[in-house]
């Protein structure tokens, strides 16, 4: 009899698939970062996931029987988070962020930007005035750019992203949470849709991955768009570009959020003169740092 047919036969209660997913998990050498970080949680997402409950449902109900068709649901998400090293947000359609949940498909990122430390902070000390005017480039599922207006509650929103797939899961998510009347998905290569706009705040979380750090990494990473991973050898083709550009859509006194994981010695090697200011993050990542409008205007100064 198979692991399937047995599991069917045998268990019975919501707390029989949890405990059975995580035995499942335990064996089967997953990489956990993409929501939780060991197979208890994992498994206790995956099966309340599967059933739509939420993860404070009441536990004197964790004993419910469940259906044939919830039992076979369960077990065919097990054996694709196995087999295929696939991410449980994609699994469940859904990730959360920030406290929200947001929609996600393969054609985006799961979110997981440790932006989110300065976000819900609101850019202290860093922005100087209320924005009224924000970018999220980059945006995937509209995540950082959506809690950004539900943090900023009088201001503007732009999200922009090359892949038209990606900006309408983003329309999606920004429908979800309501912002609509604030909150725009724009279609745009880097900055070419969005001639003559300015922003008080800039945000990015860019494909910054280099090649040998992509082809060495879990094969869930391998599961998310490359295209919104990598660029190129070194991991700084977007980040050049885009560093020569973005100063002329701040306005004074704005501010660049840009997120570079890994990639930030390398960053640091390559404009050694620029005073990047690299910011501690409470929930621990790396690779965050802040320009002012005034020091990107300095560095197209010098490239002049």
């Amino acid at each position: 009899m198979s692991n399937k047919q047995s599991a069917i036969r045998d268990l019975t209660t919501i707390k029989d698939y949890i405990r059975w997913t995580f035995s499942r998990f335990k064996q089967a050498d997953l990489f956990y970062g993409h929501g939780t970080d060991n197979p208890w949680d994992e498994a206790v997402q995956l099966v309340m996931g599967a059933l739509k409950l939420p993860l404070d449902f009441d536990r004197d109900m964790l004993d419910c029987a469940l259906t044939y068709n919830e039992k076979k649901h369960i077990l065919k998400l097990v054996h694709t988070r196995i087999t295929k090293r696939e991410p449980l947000p994609y699994l469940l359609g859904e990730a959360w962020f920030m406290g929200l949940p947001f929609k996600v498909t393969k054609d985006t990122l799961i979110p997981r930007s440790p932006i989110i430390s300065l976000l819900e902070n609101e850019f202290t000390p860093w922005l100087k005035n209320y924005p009224l005017s924000i970018l999220d480039m980059c945006t995937g599922s509209g995540c950082l750019g959506i809690a950004a207006a539900l943090v900023f509650e009088d201001a503007r929103v732009d999200l922009t992203d090359i892949s038209e797939k990606a900006l309408l899961v983003a329309n999606e998510n920004i429908l979800r949470h309501h912002v609509e009347d604030r909150v725009e998905a724009i279609h745009s290569d880097m900055f070419k849709g969005l001639v003559g706009k300015q922003y008080d705040l800039i945000i990015c979380n860019p494909p910054y991955v280099d090649a040998e750090d992509f082809k060495n990494s879990p094969a869930e990473f391998h599961n998310e768009p490359e295209l919104a991973l990598t660029s190129g050898e070194d991991g700084l083709t977007f980040t050049r570009n885009f560093l020569a550009q973005v100063g002329h859509y701040l306005h004074d006194d704005g501010i660049l959020v840009y997120e570079v994981g890994n990639t930030e010695i390398a960053l640091q090697a390559a404009y050694p003169s620029i005073p990047f200011m690299w910011v501690e993050l409470e929930q621990g990542g790396n690779g965050v740092f802040i320009l002012t409008k005034e020091q990107l205007s300095e560095l197209l100064q010098e490239q002049k």
